[in-house]
């Protein structure tokens, strides 16, 4: 497989207490990474980290083929991050939401595919209603959308927490989804308290029970 990300003697250090030290992993094309630990130990902050939001980790980072021009950053049009917090504006609606996050990527997508992405979420009907009147749990389902639409230029999800919210069908659609991803060649890495089960998930614990 190719190799996308070696990281090498990853360091965080918080409020005088270390998170992890001596951190090292490497990540694969078309594997899911799944980053476990208890809450605080700095799963998000590693996140961050690897899309470029953070510098508060020390260490060697360096990215691989197309998804970076720079080593240590990412080229912000080849992946999407889906931080814990739903990307979503909150006096737009559900339709101008997905359409500007395609048009960050200099994506021309027909009309149909948006449609298409936030009816597959379950937000048919919910088009036009300013994503502030929805339920967290629907705010959810506009960010996670993305990810349901078919842009070959991205190769890399990095998802924080991407089942908070969900109901039970939802968490079993987008599991199928992640795994659908990661078959096609794609890379997840993703913070969860949720497991997955797929031959491709690989397991990185960081942090120590609190």
């Amino acid at each position: 497989m190719t190799e996308l990300l070696r990281a090498e003697n990853l360091y965080c250090e918080r409020d005088e207490r270390v998170l992890f030290n001596h951190l090292d992993f490497s990540l694969q094309a078309g594997e899911i990474l799944h980053v476990k630990g208890p809450n605080g130990a700095g799963k998000t902050t590693l996140l961050r980290r690897l899309v470029g939001l953070s510098w508060v980790v020390e260490g060697q980072l360096k990215w691989h083929d197309s998804l970076s021009e720079q080593g240590e950053k990412l080229d912000g049009h080849g992946f999407w991050y889906l931080a814990h917090r739903p990307a979503v504006t909150l006096q737009q609606t559900p339709l101008e939401n997905l359409a500007f996050a395609v048009a960050l990527h200099n994506q021309n997508l027909p009309s149909e595919a948006i449609w298409q992405a936030l009816d597959t979420v379950g937000l048919r009907g919910y088009e036009d209603v300013p994503a502030g009147s929805l339920s967290a749990g629907q705010q959810r389902r506009v960010s996670l959308a993305r990810l349901y639409l078919d842009m070959p230029s991205i190769k890399l999800w990095l998802l924080d927490e991407p089942f908070t919210a969900l109901d039970v069908n939802a968490v079993r659609q987008l599991e199928r989804r992640i795994e659908a991803f990661a078959e096609s060649g794609g890379t997840v890495v993703m913070t969860s308290h949720h497991g997955l089960t797929h031959t491709a998930v690989r397991e990185l614990l960081i942090g120590a029970p609190l």
